[in-house]
């Protein structure tokens, strides 16, 4: 893919992106917004990788790339199934720099829940690791932590936000439990 193309891609992306976020991004103590930089560094680190994304397909660093890819697909799907099923998101939720999904009023404690408090930020981290691995690069590693960075303080912040409004619950919850992978981190 030529780099002009990859620079308006970046561009039109980073925009749309800018534009969901835009009230969490004037908001310094919004998960919101810390989460918009993750979503930009792995735009960017697909964006680097993508003319690598078939080449060499039985290499091991493709293979853990697929696999931490599609770890990332499972925990996407598991996570929003069970955060609308077992969160009951609700609108009455009056926080303004909520999406709906996040609008839950119940704590969800089963499934990957059990075992990690973000399933979907952990989603993401395994999206930028794998595809990191895609082509392993300076620059790539360099977005890669960035990402996890951007990640961790996205759940801290929202971790604060969990506690003012499940209260002791949420702090509990936190204490098993782990951020991102379960038993590690």
């Amino acid at each position: 893919m030529p780099f002009q193309f990859k620079v308006i891609v970046f561009i039109v992306v980073s925009v749309g992106l800018a534009w969901l976020s835009r009230s969490c991004l004037r908001d310094l103590r919004s998960h919101g917004f810390y989460r918009f930089f993750a979503f930009e560094s792995i735009l960017a680190l697909i964006l680097l990788n993508i003319d690598y994304w078939f080449h060499e397909p039985f290499a091991p660093h493709q293979i853990v790339s697929w696999l931490l890819l599609t770890v990332s697909l499972f925990l996407v799907i598991h996570g929003f199934h069970l955060l609308r099923r077992v969160g009951k998101p609700d609108s009455k939720r009056t926080d303004p720099l909520l999406i709906d999904i996040e609008k839950t009023t119940a704590l969800v404690t089963v499934g990957a829940y059990r075992y990690i408090r973000h399933p979907l930020y952990s989603s993401l981290l395994f999206v930028a690791w794998g595809v990191f691995f895609k082509q392993p690069s300076l620059a790539s590693v360099c977005l890669a932590v960035i990402t996890t960075f951007c990640l961790t303080i996205t759940a801290k912040m929202e971790e604060a936000e969990n506690v003012r409004f499940f209260g002791a619950a949420y702090r509990s919850y936190m204490k098993r439990t782990r951020m991102f992978i379960p038993f590690l981190f």
